[in-house]
């Protein structure tokens, strides 16, 4: 596991927030399981999920890899 993974799950965990998996995985067209996975850092994001993620949120990508705070 990378420290761009590790980053990516606690940055995410961060910015749901109160929101559900399973309602935030509809949103972006994701599937749940999916989303749990990159959470527990069982799965590396592909480029286009990473995209969905950051324009879902609104977000630099190294921001939410943790390149950048």
């Amino acid at each position: 596991m990378n420290k761009y993974m590790i980053n990516f799950s606690k940055n995410l965990k961060t910015l749901l927030g109160e929101e559900s998996i399973n309602s935030f995985a509809k949103k972006v067209q994701i599937p749940q399981p999916t989303i749990t996975r990159y959470l527990s850092c069982k799965r590396e994001i592909s480029l286009e999920n990473l995209c969905k993620i950051a324009d879902y949120f609104q977000e630099d990508i190294d921001y939410l890899l943790g390149r950048k705070e």
